[in-house]
C-alpha cells in the first residue's frame, strides 16, 4: 500500500525525522492561503499522486508570489501524471539547499533483512543512479535481531557525510527512520532528497512510504489512508472472495487452481508469443459460484479477449470441476473464446462432459497455451 508524500511526512514528523513546513491544498485559493501562512519568499507547489516522476511531468513548480503560486496550482490540479489525476497539491517552503542525498530502508529479498541504501547523488531517481553511476550507491544490511544500533547508524552516516555536525544529525535521523520502518510494518521508507541546508542542518524535503498490506490490520492509522487504484480495488475484492489476483495488462485471462500452476500457465502463454492478462489462483474448489465470480473478474478487464482455464484435479475431481464450469457458464453471457484444460483425477470424464460445449478443450499445457494464443491473435486481427 502506498501513501502520498504529505502522509509520509506526517509519519516522519511523528518519529522525529525533520521535514520542511508544508500545507496540503485542494484548490488554487487554498494554495495562495498556504503561501501566506508559510510566510516565506518562495514556495514549492507539488502534485500529490501515487507515482514518481512528478517533476519531469511538470507537477513540481517553484513560485515567488501569490499570483505565481495560484497559477501553478491551477495548472497542476487536474493534471494527468502517468494515469493519475492530481486532485491535491502540497505547498512547501522553499529551502536553501547546499547538497542533496538519497536515503532509504527496504526489505532485501536476498538477505531476508532490512537494507539501507544511501547515495551522495540525491535528487535523482535511484534507478538512474544505479544504471549510470552504480559506485555511488552504498548498501548496509541491518540484522533485524539487533536493529539500527549506534554503530550501524554511524557507519551509514559516514558514507554520506564528512562533517561530524551532519554525522550526528544523520545518526538520529537514521535510527528514527528505522524505528518507523519496523513499527509501522513498512516495506519501504525513502527520503529523496535528504538535504543539507545553508546553516548545516539536515531536512527531508520529500518522503515516500509503502506498507505491507498483510499487516494493515495492526495499523488503523495507516489503513485509513488507503486510496486504491482501480486495479488495487480489483485485487482487494478478489482477496475478499478467496482469490489471489494480480493484473498484468495482457490479453489472455488466466483462471488456475494453484499458485505454481498459475505461474507455469503464464510462462506457457509467453512461450507461444502471448501476453497473460493476470495471475489468478482460485484455489481447489469446483463451486460454480466461485467460478462465476472469477470469470466476472476476468471479463471486467477491458484488455482480455480470450480466457484460459487450467485446472489440476487432485482431491477435487476433474469431472466435478467440469460440471461446475458448465453450471457456472449458464449464468454468464459471453461469446469470448474460452480454452479449458483439465488434468488429474477423472480427467477423461471431465473432458467428455465438456465435449459439445462452446469451450475449446485442450489436453496438455502446451496445447492449452498454443490454442489460447492463437485465439487471442484472431480476436486482435
Amino acid at each position: 500500500m502506498k501513501v502520498h508524500e504529505y502522509q509520509a511526512k506526517i509519519f516522519f514528523g511523528n518519529y522525529g525525522v525533520p521535514v520542511d513546513r508544508h500545507v496540503l491544498c485542494r484548490t488554487p485559493e487554498e494554495a495562495v492561503e498556504a503561501y501566506r501562512q508559510l510566510g516565506v519568499e518562495k514556495a514549492v507547489v507539488k502534485a500529490q499522486v501515487h507515482t514518481g516522476g512528478r517533476g519531469k511531468a511538470g507537477g513540481v513548480k517553484l513560485g515567488g508570489s501569490e499570483s505565481e503560486i495560484k497559477a501553478y496550482a491551477e495548472a497542476i490540479l487536474g493534471m494527468d501524471i502517468k494515469g493519475f489525476t492530481v486532485d491535491r497539491v502540497l505547498v512547501s517552503e522553499a529551502v536553501s539547499i547546499v547538497a542533496e542525498y538519497y536515503v532509504s530502508i527496504l526489505v532485501d529479498r536476498r538477505s531476508k533483512c532490512p537494507m539501507m541504501m544511501l547515495s551522495r547523488a540525491g535528487g535523482m531517481d535511484i534507478e538512474q543512479v544505479a544504471r549510470e553511476i552504480p559506485g555511488k550507491i552504498e548498501k548496509i544490511i541491518i540484522d533485524p535481531l539487533i536493529g539500527m544500533t549506534d554503530f550501524v547508524a554511524r557507519e551509514a552516516a559516514f558514507k554520506l557525510f564528512d562533517d561530524m555536525a551532519q554525522v550526528k544529525q544523520a545518526v538520529r535521523i537514521f535510527q528514527n527512520l528505522y524505528r518507523l520502518f519496523v513499527e509501522k510494518d513498512a516495506s519501504l521508507v525513502e527520503i529523496n532528497p535528504l538535504v543539507k541546508l545553508a546553516d548545516g542542518t539536515l531536512k527531508a524535503i520529500d518522503a515516500k512510504m509503502t506498507f505491507d498490506d498483510n499487516a494493515l490490520f495492526r495499523h488503523a492509522d495507516v489503513a485509513e489512508m488507503f486510496e486504491p487504484t482501480e486495479e488495487e480495488r480489483k485485487e482487494r475484492e478478489a482477496k475478499d472472495k478467496g482469490f489471489s489476483y494480480v493484473n498484468l495488462g495482457g490479453t489472455i485471462g488466466c483462471m488456475v487452481n494453484g499458485a505454481g500452476l498459475a505461474m507455469a500457465t503464464m510462462d506457457m502463454i509467453k512461450l507461444y508469443g502471448g501476453e497473460p492478462a493476470n495471475f489468478l489462483d482460485i484455489g481447489g474448489s469446483s463451486n460454480p459460484e466461485k467460478i462465476v465470480d472469477a470469470m466476472k473478474l476476468l471479463l471486467a478487464d477491458k484488455h482480455v479477449n480470450t480466457v484460459l482455464i487450467n485446472i489440476f484435479g487432485g482431491i477435487t475431481r476433474c469431472d466435478d470441476v467440469a460440471k461446475g464450469l458448465i453450471e457456472a457458464f449458464r449464468q454468464i453471457d459471453t461469446d469470448m473464446p474460452i480454452v479449458i484444460r483439465l488434468t488429474g483425477t477423472n480427467e477423461a470424464e471431465g473432458r467428455a462432459l465438456l465435449q459439445g460445449t462452446h469451450f475449446t478443450v485442450a489436453t496438455t499445457m502446451a496445447d492449452a497455451g498454443r490454442k489460447a494464443v492463437e485465439l487471442s491473435l484472431i480476436q486482435n486481427s
